[in-house]
């Protein structure tokens, strides 16, 4: 019995949430009475893809708190949010569009990888695909690794999934 326990690090989106807060966020939008009149808008194009439209810089930031805040409410991280540029569109409006990121990149997961092997704890990190799997004889090792990999700041949220 050499490695008895494990658990997956990984980033993931959830996409019914995702889609939930924009749908959320779309209608606010259409009651708000400062919105009234103006360009705001915000679409879905595709499951990673998110449209926002608004007058200016101010009103397409305008749009984007409020769609923020109905992603934080769901329990979306806002660092799975890729930020593209801002564009002048048509009617003069501008657009920004918004990719959604899920899985660990090669490099974030090398340096996850990086970071258990740092901690001096008897465990084991490997990457596997678009997750860093860590594995151990004991729990309690497995557990100060989560925690130690909660208090660090990274740039993408990171979960813990199969726990065993």
């Amino acid at each position: 019995m050499a490695d008895d326990f494990s658990f997956d690090i990984v980033s993931e989106v959830d996409w019914m949430e995702v889609q939930n807060a924009v749908q959320q966020a779309i209608k606010e939008i259409g009651s708000r009475f400062d919105f009234k009149g103006t360009a705001a808008e915000i679409r879905h194009e595709s499951k990673e893809t998110i449209v926002l439209v608004g007058n200016d810089e101010h009103g397409l930031k305008s749009v984007r708190d409020v769609l923020d805040s109905k992603l934080v409410r769901r329990g979306v991280s806002l660092k799975s949010l890729e930020e593209g540029p801002i564009e002048p569109a048509a009617k003069a409006t501008v657009r920004q569009a918004l990719t959604l990121k899920s899985g660990l990149e090669s490099e974030l997961a090398k340096d996850v990888s990086k970071f258990v092997r740092g901690l001096g704890l008897k465990v084991q990190p490997t990457i596997q695909g678009d997750k860093v799997r860590v594995a151990g004889k004991k729990k309690d090792e497995l557990q100060a690794v989560m925690a130690a990999v909660k208090a660090k700041d990274w740039p993408r949220a990171l979960q813990f999934q199969n726990y065993r």
